[in-house]
């Protein structure tokens, strides 16, 4: 699909940028999106021009999300503090804005918290979206369905004429395929991460996980009988397998669509979604 390559070209900036530490300064004046994503196990900050050009991408491991909720406050803030610093090194500005994404149907306090985040590291939080909506402004979808399988949760969004038709959220994530890894190999949840993150292209590590990935494409089937939608796209961290993309295909029995870099994806629409503020 045309707008997959889109996606991908995106994708594939970002990802050339993630973790180097590119010097490139940028001029006072320059407008710029930052974007922050908390995730179950990692946090992901980015930076934009106003073109939606990567500036500057970067990540840490964290466990201070767990289904979807901000449970550690503190290394939160001391994780995304430490983030933006190297962005001003390496950018030569200060930044003083950003946005960060919840997922779908998320209500409460936790939407707070996570505004509270951004502005306890030094930032104004500008909005809070929910992450299919900001994956699904980097795929420019206006009809179809995005489902966000992140560390603690599966998260699905329809669309119609560029807007959010209907949402769900479920906690069945990343978080329970480690745990899955755990219970087979008979090693520590930290060991079983570890190794999820490192093998990513291992078939036998994939073939234990794959009843999760079934439940996950099972949630996905029983959210899109209640609002059927086409096409649809996966993104989110837990879903970087190679496999992952054919287990939802065989059996959902329709096309599913991922870009490169999935789990980039929302970092990056959150940026997208910004306001751009002048410095």
């Amino acid at each position: 699909m045309d707008v997959l390559q889109v996606a991908n070209e995106r994708m594939e900036e970002l990802a050339a940028l993630m973790n180097k530490d590119v010097i490139q300064p940028v001029a006072e004046g320059t407008n710029v999106k930052v974007g922050v994503d908390l995730g179950t196990s990692s946090i992901v900050f980015v930076v934009l021009d106003d073109e939606n050009v990567p500036l500057f991408g970067a990540f840490e491991f964290a466990d201070a999300v767990r289904d979807g909720l901000v449970v550690n406050y503190r290394e939160s803030v001391e994780v995304v503090t430490r983030l933006k610093e190297r962005a001003e090194q390496c950018l030569g500005i200060t930044l003083t804005h950003a946005s960060g994404a919840i997922p779908p149907g998320t209500v409460g306090n936790n939407k707070k918290v996570v505004a509270n985040v951004i502005e306890s590291a030094g930032m104004e939080a500008l909005y809070t979206i929910d992450e299919p909506t900001a994956a699904a402004a980097v795929l420019d979808l206006k009809d179809g369905a995005v489902v966000d399988v992140g560390g603690g949760t599966t998260g699905i969004s329809v669309f119609q004429d560029g807007k959010v038709i209907y949402t769900a959220d479920e906690p069945t994530g990343g978080t329970h395929m480690t745990l899955v890894l755990a219970g087979y190999y008979g090693v520590s949840v930290e060991e079983a991460e570890q190794n999820k993150r490192t093998k990513k292209d291992s078939s036998e590590h994939f073939s234990v996980m794959r009843p999760v990935v079934e439940k996950m494409a099972e949630i996905t089937r029983v959210h899109l009988e209640k609002s059927p939608s086409e096409p649809l796209f996966i993104v989110g961290g837990a879903s970087a397998y190679s496999q992952f993309k054919g287990t939802f295909e065989s059996y959902l029995k329709m096309p599913v669509f991922q870009p490169n870099y999935p789990q980039y994806v929302t970092p990056l629409g959150i940026a997208m979604s910004s306001g751009s503020g002048k410095l």
